[in-house]
């Protein structure tokens, strides 16, 4: 068949058309139904399975690790008890606040046998939490590097917990300084003491009232 015969084929009379160009016009017809029906109907059906497809991939991910959790549970909790233990029997091992007076005097006393000199040695004010208090000393010794490093290791030896931090070693500005020793360290030191059950509930009882008040 022709172009020229296609051309004047009569739309409204298609069923006298010829049998190849109703079969071709059938075809096409179902082609463009199928593109619209994938378009319109399939291609958002797909995306929707794709999405549940993931979801359902993150929640067995969910379920299994909860399924791990819950299988340990049991070895968690122990975990937790030996934990608590172990964090209570180190909090046991601090100095009372009776002791610190004599802890303060054994750090002074483990400078002044290395050969240093104390220039200044200034307890602040405690800071207390639930559990412990931390007493920061303000420290300024002069002496040696070598003085200085025997001194950090015994501070380290010590029984009891003792840091320190912030280290600032320097020559000495003052002309009088520098006779006496080649160089200050500065330092924050910091020693730490268990509360008294009274100290605690007070502490408690603060935090909890603080948090009444927001």
């Amino acid at each position: 068949m022709t172009l020229d015969e296609l051309r004047n084929l009569d739309p409204k009379d298609a069923g006298n058309w010829p049998l190849p160009v109703q079969l071709g016009s059938l075809m096409l017809i179902l082609l463009i139904a199928a593109g619209l029906g994938y378009w319109q109907v399939w291609m958002p059906q797909l995306e929707q399975l794709d999405a549940g497809r993931a979801e359902e991939e993150q929640l067995k991910t969910t379920y299994l690790d909860k399924k791990g959790k819950a299988v340990n549970l049991d070895a968690y909790k122990q975990q937790l008890i030996e934990i608590e233990q172990s964090f209570g029997a180190m909090l046991k091992q601090l100095p009372k606040k009776s002791e610190i007076d004599s802890l303060l005097t054994e750090v002074n006393q483990v400078g002044l046998g290395r050969g240093l000199q104390f220039l200044l040695f200034k307890p602040g004010a405690e800071i207390k939490t639930a559990e412990m208090a931390e007493l920061p000393v303000e420290i300024r010794v002069g002496g040696s590097y070598h003085d200085f490093s025997a001194f950090a290791s015994d501070i380290a030896q010590l029984s009891r917990i003792v840091t320190l931090n912030d280290i600032n070693i320097k020559v000495p500005e003052d002309a009088n300084e520098k006779k006496n020793f080649p160089l200050v360290l500065s330092a924050l030191a910091k020693t730490y003491r268990y509360l008294d059950p009274e100290e605690a509930l007070a502490v408690k009882k603060a935090e909890a009232d603080k948090k009444k008040s927001k």
